[in-house]
């Protein structure tokens, strides 16, 4: 049996290009088939929001997609994939509990952070929270004080009460931010890559479990 899954890259044009060259003859499936796209900035224009799995109801239509693949290319096999897929849509119906109960404990009025992940728009749709975008970061290097400047009067400015920065790697500097805007320092968010299998976020129900808890964590006053 042999069958191509993808999800949608930035344009449809990417991907027909992409399957192009894997030069395969098997059927394709587009898990994110029935899923409401989002727009997110790249530079200074929008475009299509890859992430939909950071959103728990999107993940259960991926799961129904490919379930339906798979019955569609070995029909002797359908009642498994039926199995295994209500199995995992349970597990992802109490992951979603699980998730907005985390965020419902955040006052309304906290839940915000900055971040340098663009991956989190489908996860604020969906749970009403805010992710903005540091100013003047680049995501390429360390940056510079007046980069953490910036940072800091923006934090100040927009009242946001934790910063997630992985590019910021010195504790020094994350230190700074933390203790002249007042901000809370959140651990590592997990978006569109696991852990290694033992790690935090070693599948997809542990990746939005493992972000859920960060949130909740550093933005309960």
């Amino acid at each position: 049996m042999s069958m191509s899954i993808h999800r949608r890259r930035r344009t449809p044009e990417s991907s027909a290009r992409l399957i192009t060259a894997s030069g395969t003859k098997a059927p394709i499936v587009v898990a994110t088939k029935g899923v409401t796209p989002r727009d997110m900035k790249e530079g200074s224009r929008l475009v299509p929001d890859p992430h939909a799995w950071q959103s728990i109801a999107n993940a259960r239509i991926y799961v129904g997609n490919i379930r339906d693949g798979l019955t569609q290319v070995d029909a002797a096999g359908a009642s498994t994939y039926d199995t295994n897929a209500k199995t995992y849509l349970i597990k992802l119906d109490a992951l979603e509990k699980e998730v907005k109960a985390a965020i419902a404990k955040i006052p309304v009025g906290r839940r915000k952070i900055i971040t340098n992940h663009e991956a989190f728009g489908y996860f604020g749709d969906a749970y009403g929270m805010e992710f903005i975008a540091p100013e003047g970061l680049s995501t390429d290097s360390e940056p510079s004080a007046s980069d953490v400047a910036k940072i800091i009067t923006q934090i100040r400015t927009q009242k946001i009460p934790a910063v997630f920065l992985e590019n910021v790697t010195d504790p020094r500097l994350m230190q700074r931010i933390a203790e002249e805007s007042g901000a809370k320092i959140g651990g590592k968010l997990y978006s569109d890559a696991l852990s290694e299998p033992s790690g935090p976020a070693g599948n997809y129900i542990a990746l939005m479990r493992n972000n859920a808890r960060e949130f909740e964590k550093v933005l309960i006053s």
